[in-house]
């Protein structure tokens, strides 16, 4: 009977369901198997707050990369979907990417570009041009291979774009469920279809019946400062990650601890200037998206309405950083 949770409350839910599902009746290896497992998902589930690492491999909608993220949707038995495949008819793209996850691919790609084998080169631009087309990080394979892999009335969670969406197949037709900020006061607006790679789908109510926003304007809007705010934690959150990687392999032996205190401080000052210059670089590439994406600059209404385009610099900026979230 409770209107809303907390993040701490939904962790807590989490850990016991994990600690009530232990099997029963299993075997000493697979009991020690499961505790390590446990064990590991405990350590990591306070990530669901922030971001998880997940990795994906083009070959399948439910292939990823092994990471002790992905531990916690086995152990909470939730299927984890992705639609980022490489059409099989493209001889040369399945070769530039092969088995590759995301992370690998772009190593490939730089490592190709520096090459001196032009057959290597021409590989690496085949693989970087795949990575710029399917920027959306769905493609109409993987959208085929989801709709044909996704069981009716299953709930399960979809990866797209360094976020986590619940998602459901309805009557044949997949549909995300929305939760974008700019729908906080649509009632009625529960589900959106996922039908097509550029993000136009059909708002539905509860029941899957068509459901317009009602005032689209202001929809935009929320959807704008969501993908905002997405933006700055995601250099907040690498910028975190950098200040945590110390070059130990640096510092000379023998220092003295005020030496070494001194040399710790300079190098978090200039992290910390580095920082807020990207902290108002962001800001000012939020202004311009917002400027140049407006309400007023002809955009359509309706489901057309989800559709964005954003400048290329800052979808740059973006791949810089997917790395670190994927």
């Amino acid at each position: 009977m409770m209107e809303i949770i907390t993040a701490e409350q939904l962790m807590e839910y989490l850990g016991d369901y994990i600690l009530d599902a232990k099997p029963k009746e299993i075997s000493e290896i697979q009991r020690l198997n499961y505790e390590q497992n446990m064990s590991d998902a405990m350590a990591i589930l306070h990530k669901l707050q922030t971001g998880l690492d997940v990795n994906v491999k083009f070959t399948g909608v439910r292939v990823f990369e092994y990471t002790p993220e992905c531990i916690v949707f086995d152990l909470l038995d939730i299927p984890l979907y992705h639609g980022w495949l490489v059409d099989p008819q493209v001889a040369d793209i399945v070769k530039a990417v092969g088995n590759c996850s995301y992370n690998q691919l772009v190593e490939k790609i730089i490592s190709c570009k520096q090459s001196d084998n032009s057959e290597l080169v021409s590989e690496g631009f085949v693989a970087e041009q795949f990575l710029n087309n399917t920027a959306t990080q769905l493609t109409y394979h993987g959208l085929c291979e989801l709709t044909s892999a996704v069981q009716e009335g299953e709930l399960c969670v979809f990866f797209r774009n360094n976020h986590f969406s619940t998602m459901t197949k309805y009557k044949g037709q997949l549909y995300l469920l929305v939760t974008d900020q700019g729908f906080l006061t649509e009632e009625k607006v529960v589900w959106e279809s996922l039908h097509n790679v550029d993000g136009d789908g059909n708002f539905c109510d509860s029941e899957f019946h068509l459901r317009p926003p009602s005032d689209p304007e202001t929809v935009y809007r929320g959807q704008q400062d969501q993908i905002d705010q997405d933006y700055l934690m995601a250099l907040s959150l690498q910028q975190e990650q950098q200040n945590q990687e110390i070059n130990w392999e640096q510092i000379p032996e023998g220092i003295s601890d005020l030496e070494l205190a001194k040399k710790l401080q300079e190098e978090e000052d200039r992290r910390a200037s580095q920082y807020y210059q990207e902290q108002e670089q962001a800001a000012a590439q939020v202004q311009q998206v917002q400027g140049a994406a407006s309400p007023a600059s002809g955009r359509q209404s309706g489901s057309n309405e989800r559709k964005r385009k954003e400048p290329r610099e800052k979808e740059r900026e973006k791949e810089k950083i997917s790395c670190v979230l994927l």
